[in-house]
């Protein structure tokens, strides 16, 4: 699913011209609504990062990929609008040549390996250097202060690029999160080091498909912070 930019008109009412205050309630309801749509697919897009970095993809997932729909032009004066249309279109034609033994050992060499593949997907690591440090333990306390507990079958640590972005999907679509609560979530835990990650991933000797993956999720989190509002200093 790809963004796509709104225009909200005014309804015209054949019999009854609405009153200001019909006027603004409709437009108002119009955009809660274009703003859900939104978020369905912020959250959506997370949700697919979080299942292509948790494990080998899926007979199920690499299908669906194949098969999403693209724009095949861009008609949105909003240039980063059209680049994510371009990183989705990326990722199907990947998708399209990969076969599951392939993308099998693409991702143990990758994120897996001896010790540990190419490519590390920890935000300790990233942040700092080392696995297992305080940012884990921040995100921690911040998991804990937004209702999540952990999970004791779960191995990895939670600053997993994974579990990371499962969790911010989550938290676009509960009721009970703000705002203002996603924005400081993503900026403390994704906007600090993902785009590091998505950058490294791209120039990876064992990238193939997943090239087209950190590509997709350099633009992504690019996006995410238009519509987050975070500038960068």
């Amino acid at each position: 699913m790809v963004w796509q930019n709104f225009t909200l008109e005014s309804e015209v009412q054949e019999t009854v011209s609405p009153t200001a205050e019909d006027q603004s309630l409709t437009q108002g309801e119009q955009m809660q609504s274009l703003m859900r749509d939104e978020d369905q697919a912020r959250s959506g897009t997370y949700s697919i990062l979080a299942s292509l970095f948790s494990d080998v993809p899926s007979q199920d997932l690499i299908d669906y990929l194949r098969h999403i729909e693209t724009p095949e032009n861009n008609t949105s004066n909003d240039e980063s609008l059209g680049e994510m249309g371009d990183a989705w279109q990326r990722v199907k034609s990947a998708a399209d040549k990969v076969s599951l033994s392939d993308l099998d050992d693409e991702y143990h060499a990758l994120f897996v390996g001896l010790g540990r593949g190419e490519i590390v997907p920890y935000a300790s690591w990233h942040l700092t250097g080392f696995l297992m440090d305080k940012p884990l333990g921040e995100l921690r306390a911040d998991l804990r202060s937004l209702g999540f507990e952990a999970d004791p079958d779960r191995k990895e640590p939670e600053d997993h690029i994974a579990a990371i972005c499962e969790t911010m999907s989550i938290l676009i679509t509960a009721d009970d999160i703000e705002s203002y609560q996603q924005r400081r979530f993503y900026l403390q835990h994704i906007h600090s080091w993902a785009g590091k990650f998505f950058s490294e991933l791209q120039k990876a000797k064992n990238a193939d498909f997943y090239q087209s993956v950190g590509y997709l999720g350099q633009k992504f989190i690019e996006l995410e912070s238009q519509y987050l509002n975070i500038q960068d200093h």
